[in-house]
Parts: structure tokens; C-alpha cells; sequence
């Protein structure tokens, strides 16, 4: 099953707590780029879902952010 990015973090910290909302939602994200996010030259730190899981992910974090 693909995986598609449904949020990038600068952070950690920003990309762990979009993570913990994904899976308290009863979603299965993963981080992409954690380790390398010391570098912002790699486009920050990627949350992705499978892509079945995409709409839900989005309706998810965008719930949180309002």
C-alpha cells in the first residue's frame, strides 16, 4: 500500500504531535525524514498515511488546527 504525505513538520516535536492526533484518529502514520529533518535542505520531517487512509488524515489535522 503507498504511503502519501499528509503533513510536513520542521520539527520533531511538531511532527510527533500531528502523528499522536493521526493515531488517536485510529489512522497509521509514519515519519519520513526524521533524522535527516537536522538538514531543512530535505524538506522537514514527513508525515504519511497509506493512501486510503489520505482524506481522513487531512480531515483530522485540519480539525485540530481550528
Amino acid at each position: 500500500m503507498p504511503l502519501v504525505t499528509v503533513h510536513v513538520a520542521l520539527n520533531s516535536g511538531d511532527a510527533q504531535l500531528i502523528r499522536s492526533r493521526l493515531e488517536a484518529a485510529g489512522l497509521h502514520p509514519v515519519l519520513k525524514d526524521e533524522l535527516a529533518s537536522q538538514d531543512l535542505a530535505t524538506g522537514g520531517i514527513k508525515v504519511q498515511v497509506p493512501d486510503i487512509e489520505e482524506r481522513d488524515a487531512r480531515i483530522a489535522i485540519r480539525a485540530k488546527s481550528e
